[in-house]
């Protein structure tokens, strides 16, 4: 029996793995967006800086893991292997749960996910003794729900609070620096840095480094007697210093976003890490206690020797922070978590990754109603006065940055004085949440939410709060069915649901990995986008253009292909799978509109005003195809779904050869486009007005049939739509080649 029980130790540890693994890929978002987004510095040196503070937060941390050891249950009323069941339940939950936020690009937090881990697996347990009749005991006895409801409370407060002050502080100092800040610093860029690193050094002394190792009872009370006279001279220090810097042409606002880097790391290493290594440790130590018992009975043996407090050893702190900064430095998705921020904030416009919703266009309709009246009511001086403050025309920006450097020190500054704040006065306020939330604010602030983007990234900010809140919902839910499948089926069952939790990761990697590998396709669109030179901008966009039609293209052809085929043999699953994937495609479309419009704006004036007609041209008649194809896939799908009449044997043997006639054009297209020259697409206008011709001609047949009452209406009128759309697609690929090759060629 007690060899069962240490593997179980043991697979606790190697899921602790797995999970500081996928817990610093979600969180590295906290620390890197700043850096990453504004250009601080290259990526490789961001990573470091958050590397050492992580690594420093983590081998300093005293481990103290209360939460995980007493924290939401109460251990003297659990037997050791009812807690053993429970800690692997929370585990195996943990690095499904937070990979899957990180295979989607969703920021979560890590605190949030095993907070109501533990709630989850310790309720069933609860709930069986309870039904078991042991003892007079409730829900209270057994739980602490005061925990869990510190956490909805803390998503809330740091929503509202953190978004709110992220706005007006991102306001106030774009008013007094503008976007052209450069011309705005003399004296005032000295008291913004004395006043961002002393903000930094202030929550580093609350939160960074309260549960440091040599942080003893004297110490903090010494800092806390003193911390007012230690932020005064800090103030002082600093704003000398910065000036010193500023004066020696040091980038003051890169390092305040190094510094704030380093700081926020700290932090989350330092009070975090009990998140991902609490639970093996005090599993360790629940196996300990039991052993030294006597190991006898686990289902007895109970666990009150939980409620003290207990140190890590070093040699886990040191192993979990090589860890996580070898996960910071590789993992590809924590680089897309911090994506998903930093597309959200950036300055222009570009690919969204968010599409539309109902909540977010009341929203903004809402939103742009609301300011409107407040313009209107605004006199015109002020107006004017607050316009020139936020034009944003000559904005200074890193290149490739998403936003720039005073936003980058603000976001930061912010984010570590608010979670200090919260921190002296009780209020729990998250890291993940408060990072998040300021970082959207002062996008909103600087007038990053255009109207044309505004939709989306109020949708985008929507669905990362409701995964939030999703998050505690599933990780209870979770980890409440795999305790209890885990108590019935015992140590087999325990066994099974570990390797399947392992088995779901690595899973999703590959998968994720694959999908990655599909997606680094669009480097040609951020290579446009961070190109300075006007002609290799303009050759980039052709290739672009060309490549994007190519695609679209092969995907036309292979819905036409299998949606008339699955007419024909009455496949419905053919034309099932094209009607969902056509209508995933609609949002597709309109995101390649809107990046190669974005593309189209970077290149030379000249070329695009003679260009820009043959541009719009060519992309209408590829969402012409699209919108040609839905027309008919979705009557199609719908006839062979309720098992209508189907087509005559005549009707499938003349539509045939039209129909690879016309898959050869679209692949003949795509030849010439691979190979660039365009100038033999005038040579397939004649092949098309032959198919036009002939498709035509059975459209005219098929409407005799369909007088003289030879064949059955709806199955006639259907073929006839087929008719009709083919041609009209012939139609319009006649006119893509030739806006194709204007386009490309003049």
């Amino acid at each position: 029996m007690e060899w069962i029980y240490l593997c179980f130790v043991i697979f606790l540890f190697l899921l602790a793995i797995s999970d500081l693994w996928v817990g610093v890929s979600n969180d590295a978002v906290n620390f890197l967006n700043s850096a990453v987004g504004a250009k601080a510095a290259k990526f490789r040196t961001a990573i470091i800086v958050a590397a050492l503070g992580v690594f420093c937060g983590a081998t300093m941390s005293n481990g103290m893991m209360d939460i995980a050891r007493h924290g939401i249950f109460q251990p003297e009323h659990f037997a050791f292997s009812e807690l053993m069941y429970i800690f692997l339940a929370v585990m195996v939950t943990d690095i499904i749960l937070l990979d899957a936020f990180n295979s989607l690009g969703m920021p979560t937090s890590t605190t949030v996910s095993m907070v109501f881990e533990l709630l989850g697996a310790s309720f069933a347990f609860a709930l069986l003794k309870m039904n078991s009749g042991e003892g007079a005991l409730g829900f209270s006895d057994y739980l602490n729900t005061s925990k869990a409801l510190s956490v909805i409370v803390g998503i809330f407060l740091s929503v509202a609070i953190a978004f709110t002050f992220g706005v007006v502080v991102q306001w106030i100092t774009r008013s007094i620096f503008t976007f052209r800040y450069s011309k705005n610093l003399k004296w005032k860029i000295g008291l913004f840095g004395g006043i961002a690193v002393t903000c930094i050094v202030y929550f580093m002394l609350l939160k960074g480094i309260k549960t440091m190792s040599f942080m003893n009872a004297d110490i903090k009370h010494w800092i806390a007697d003193n911390t007012w006279i230690i932020l005064g001279g800090c103030m002082a220090f600093f704003t000398i210093l910065m000036q010193i810097l500023h004066a020696c042409k040091v980038n003051v606002f890169k390092v305040v976003v190094l510094i704030g880097t380093f700081a926020l790391a700290t932090a989350f290493a330092g009070n975090d890490l009990v998140n991902f290594i609490g639970v093996p440790l005090t599993g360790l130590e629940s196996f300990m206690d039991w052993k030294n018992a006597g190991a006898g009975e686990p289902s007895t043996h109970m666990m009150g020797v939980l409620n003290g407090e207990a140190r890590t050893p070093f040699v886990f702190l040191f192993a979990a922070g090589v860890i996580m900064v070898v996960s910071l430095a590789t993992s590809k998705k924590a680089h897309n978590v911090t994506k998903t921020e930093i597309n959200l904030a950036k300055q222009d416009e570009g690919e969204e990754m968010f599409g539309s919703s109902r909540v977010a266009r009341s929203i903004v309709r809402w939103a742009t109603s609301t300011a409107n009246l407040m313009i209107k009511y605004t006199p015109e001086s002020v107006r004017t006065w607050i316009d020139k403050r936020f034009d944003n025309s000559a904005i200074e920006i890193e290149e490739g940055a998403s936003y720039d450097l005073l936003r980058a020190s603000v976001n930061l500054v912010l984010a570590s004085l608010l979670i200090a704040l919260g921190t002296s006065l009780k209020l729990p306020l998250s890291t993940t949440y408060v990072t998040f939330m300021v970082a959207m604010g002062t996008s909103l602030a600087d007038r990053a939410w255009s109207r044309e983007s505004a939709v989306y990234r109020v949708t985008g900010v929507l669905s990362v709060i409701g995964g939030w809140f999703m998050t505690a919902g599933i990780a209870f839910a979770a980890a409440f069915i795999i305790a209890m499948i885990m108590h019935f089926g015992g140590i087999v069952a325990a066994v099974v649901i570990v390797l399947v939790g392992l088995g779901v990761m690595i899973h999703s990697n590959v998968r994720y990995k694959m999908k990655n590998d599909e997606e680094s396709g669009d480097k040609a669109f951020r290579a446009i986008i961070n190109s300075e030179d006007k002609e290799n901008t303009w050759e980039l966009l052709r290739g672009y253009v060309a490549a994007n039609e190519r695609n679209v293209l092969d995907d036309i052809s292979f819905h036409y292909d299998n949606i008339t085929e699955g007419l024909m043999t009455e496949n419905v699953k053919m034309l099932r799978k094209s009607y969902y994937e056509l209508k995933d495609d609609k949002e597709k479309m309109k995101n390649l509109r809107r990046k190669q419009t974005v593309c189209m704006r970077r290149v030379d004036q000249e070329i695009a005003l003679t260009k820009n007609a043959w541009f719009f041209a060519s992309f209408n008649e590829l969402e012409q195809l699209y919108y040609t194809i839905r027309r008919i896939c979705e009557p199609a799908y719908e006839h062979v779904d309720n098992n209508f009449t189907p087509l005559p044997a005549k009707y499938i043997n003349d539509f045939r050869p039209q129909k690879e006639a016309l898959k050869d054009c679209i692949a003949e297209f795509r030849v010439i486009s691979s190979i660039g020259e365009y100038e033999r697409l005038r040579d397939l206008e004649p092949r098309l007005g032959v198919l036009q011709h002939e498709f035509s001609e059975q459209r005219k047949e098929l409407m005799h049939d369909i007088q003289a009452k030879q064949v059955n209406i709806n199955t006639a009128y259907l073929y006839l739509n087929v008719l009709q759309e083919s041609e009209s697609m012939v139609i319009t690929l006649s006119r893509l080649t030739r806006s194709s090759r204007k386009f490309q060629l003049g």
